[in-house]
């Protein structure tokens, strides 16, 4: 028998009975062929292994992106920025993100560059986002974040510096060592100082800021910060942002109001003689006065009118009747307005009724949330105290205050004071400090405000042309900016009131033919014009009466010969030689009210046009009618300049004794401005001009009264705020004369009317306001009709 053939001998049949492939032989190791490499290289720890890229739903990534902006940065991230940060992870990290926590370092990093380059509070899928992560996904590795190699695109204007914080904490990059942001190669601000300040004309750094286009915030008393409004702007909002107003009012004032030094309770209970006792006041919610009858209390609450006619103190928790009878003002008598609409202080005694609120044939809204039986007896009345704009923000403090914190908002849309505050005030006093000027020897610091400029006067057209005239014949620097505000017209136009529609524009005609006889003025300035309750289109609906605020502009049909004669400017003028890096001069026609910014949030101007004083005139409500007694009043404040320079100090909150000096406070970071020549009336006009100031800047709002006396806008409240206070307000008012005055930290300027007087010898009138030192003087001249 012969023995089975070897492999090698011949082929061998397949085993299946399917197939009748012979198998191939095989060969020796030096006759093979190479392998061909694996289609998948395994993972080794030089080279990273593939992510396979997933669908992360946002609610699943919600817990911990709010661990990580909300909790660790301070941010609060939208729903839209959400959507994106989900898909980038999804597709960036992998189904990684969780287990390995690619995730959660993603959006540190995100987080971390987000406030470098200055962000807002609120996270929102935008340009600046998209630039970010494009900017991590190049540096992305495996899922991970690693080193940017390219140079990174951040904007050098968004960007700010990197130095100490004014509080006393460390820097950015001794704060947070960021994993990507150590690695980018960004650029110091310091290196891009000569880029910036090319221009040397600081008219370059005006904004401004139309009350349409400032940012929409609320106060969120839960987070006790700043939020944007989750609803879009509309001129017919829904009842509820009617209430939202005033509770949004209530809230600032009393968040405000707890770090006052007045309202700090004391840390410590040691025992001190009764002279050392430290003294301070508690708030007491009105609902809080239920069964404690025959006790004193003091309450913060808005002065309302009741359905039943009599005076009523309202807050969230309820409201109450007012007995004002024996109560007086603890800044001084006939030193303050108290009007409906206010948020005040009252301190007195509750007299209960137990027959409820009800029996006052109102109905059942008695207790809780509704009206308290019984009344409050005021002894003392007071605003609340303002609070200085650099406590607010909380930067520059001195040791031991409390500040607002809110120094990473940003209010306007231009930059908070934590982002680029230092860096533009650093360039403000390099373009208008006069010691660090190099190109002449007077820096371009000047602003001119007019008031109630009446076109249809023929006195204003003779008085404007004689100011512009002393300003174009002058050897100084000219002004970078005239600020004109309406009324532009006497008589409401197209309200059949003998000035229609061609006839105003007739007007700004005639404005624009005295202009054009001073172009270099057009060519090197920045006009604003700021309408008043006169001009068109809303005088069309109020006729005269007091217009919806705020509101928009002069319309640019009846404005189209003033544009052209600034055209005509700057084809006859060119561009200078010396400033050919300056930009063009221009009209601005912005709504009332307005804000106006210099150097970002280092100079802030708030500019608005309403006769405020005989409103609160004609709505102030008397008290201490049963204790009045004929004496002679005493002067608000003592060793002040006649034209109010000295910062007027608000007097504190509940002073313990009536003759208690009030003190007064200068301020010494601004030098000193001339005082003004004395003229006859000068002090029944500064004292009116403190009670004007010292009812307005604390009530922390342009329009302290309700709806049915000054018409708002409910959805653009936030156009309306003082909160912070500007650095400045221009708060025209052509029932009041003229002043300038200086209040905790804000100056107010009221530039009066253009024209005033009668006869052939009239006075024109207007402010001058310096852009450096944050002061502003009035001006005077006669005109001859």
């Amino acid at each position: 028998m012969e023995p089975p053939p070897r492999p090698s001998d011949g082929p061998i049949f397949s085993s299946s009975p399917a197939f009748g492939t012979p198998a191939h032989p095989i060969l020796p190791a030096a006759q093979r062929r190479p392998l061909a490499p694996p289609a998948f290289r395994p993972a080794s720890n030089n080279v990273a292994a593939p992510i396979l890229p997933i669908l992360l739903p946002p609610p699943t990534l919600r817990p911990l992106a709010f661990r990580v902006f909300t909790k660790k940065h301070n941010l609060t991230l939208h729903g839209s920025a959400l959507q994106a940060l989900a898909t980038f992870i999804g597709k960036q990290c992998g189904s990684g993100w969780r287990e390995e926590g690619t995730g959660e370092k993603v959006l540190d990093e995100v987080a971390k560059l987000w406030k470098a380059e200055g962000g807002k509070v609120i996270v929102e899928e935008s340009v600046q986002l998209k630039r970010l992560l494009k900017t991590l996904e190049g540096s992305m590795v495996g899922g991970r974040v690693g080193a940017v190699k390219s140079k990174s695109t951040v904007s050098r204007q968004s960007s700010f510096a990197f130095g100490s914080d004014s509080d006393g904490r460390p820097g950015l990059e001794s704060r947070e060592n960021s994993f990507g942001l150590s690695k980018l190669d960004v650029e110091e601000p310091g290196k891009d100082e000569e880029e910036e300040e090319a221009s040397k004309d600081p008219r370059a750094w005006i904004k401004v800021v139309s009350a349409f286009a400032q940012p929409r915030l609320h106060y969120d008393v839960d987070k006790k910060h700043f939020l944007p409004a989750s609803t879009k702007a509309s001129f017919f909002p829904s009842p509820a942002e009617k209430t939202a107003v005033s509770r949004e009012r209530y809230n600032v004032i009393y968040q405000r109001l707890l770090r006052n030094e007045a309202f700090q309770a004391p840390s410590y209970s040691a025992r001190r003689p009764d002279s050392m006792a430290q003294q301070f006041y508690k708030i007491t919610p009105i609902a809080n006065l239920l069964g404690r009858g025959g006790s004193q209390h003091l309450l913060l609450g808005m002065l309302v009118v009741a359905p039943t006619g009599m005076l009523a103190l309202n807050d969230p928790t309820g409201s109450i009747t007012l007995d004002l009878q024996h109560a007086q003002s603890m800044q001084g008598e006939e030193s303050v307005f108290f009007c409906p609409g206010m948020i005040i202080l009252v301190e007195g005694q509750y007299e209960e009724d137990w027959a409820g609120a009800g029996s006052s044939g109102l109905g059942n809204v008695d207790g809780v949330g509704g009206t308290i039986g019984g009344r409050f007896l005021g002894f003392n009345v007071s605003g609340p105290p303002a609070e200085k704009r650099n406590v607010s923000l909380g930067i520059d403090l001195k040791p031991g205050d409390l500040g607002g914190g809110f120094g990473w908002t940003d209010f306007l849309g231009l930059g908070s004071e934590r982002a680029v505050g230092h860096r533009m005030r650093r360039l403000e006093q390099k373009l208008l400090d006069p010691s660090s000027h190099n190109a002449c020897s007077e820096p371009r610091r000047k602003m001119v405000i007019l008031g109630e400029v009446t076109l249809d006067q023929p006195s204003t057209l003779s008085a404007l042309r004689q100011v512009l005239q002393r300003y174009s014949s002058s050897n100084d620097e000219p002004p970078m900016t005239f600020v004109l505000i309406g009324n532009f017209t006497s008589n409401a136009a197209m309200a059949n009131a003998g000035t229609g529609s061609i006839e105003y524009k007739e007007l700004f005609n005639e404005l624009a033919s005295v202009l054009s006889d001073f172009l270099p003025l057009l060519r090197t300035g920045t006009w604003i014009f700021v309408p008043g309750d006169n001009d068109p289109w809303a005088s069309s609906f109020s006729a005269g009466a007091s217009a919806l605020v705020p509101r928009d502009g002069i319309p640019d049909i009846l404005t189209s010969r003033i544009k052209r004669a600034f055209a005509n400017a700057k084809t006859e003028l060119g561009a200078p030689a010396a400033q050919k890096d300056s930009p063009d001069g221009e009209a601005i026609w912005t709504s009332n009210p307005t804000r106006l910014s210099l150097f970002g949030p280092a100079h802030e101007m708030a500019i608005f046009r309403d006769d405020a004083s005989s409103r609160f005139r004609r709505n102030a409500i008397r008290i201490g009618q049963a204790t009045r007694q004929n004496r002679t009043d005493t002067p608000l404040e003592n060793g002040e300049t006649q034209n109010g320079e000295a910062d007027q100090a608000m007097p504190g909150a509940l002073p313990t004794t009536e003759a208690d000096p009030v003190p007064v406070e200068t301020d010494s970071s601004m030098p000193d401005v001339p005082a003004q020549p004395s003229a006859a009336g000068d002090d029944h006009a500064t004292a009116q001009a403190k009670k004007l100031i010292l009812s307005f800047l604390p009530q922390s709002t342009l329009s302290p009264f309700p709806a049915t006396i000054r018409p708002t806008h409910w959805s653009l409240n936030s156009a309306l705020s003082m909160y912070p206070l500007p650095h400045a307000l221009v708060l025209a008012d052509a029932d009041a004369e003229p002043f300038t005055l200086t209040f905790e930290g804000c100056h107010v300027i009221n530039p009066g009317r253009l024209v005033s007087g009668s006869g052939r010898r009239k006075v024109v009138r207007w402010a001058e306001y310096d852009c450096w030192t944050k002061r502003g003087m009035v001006r005077e001249d006669f005109v001859a009709i």
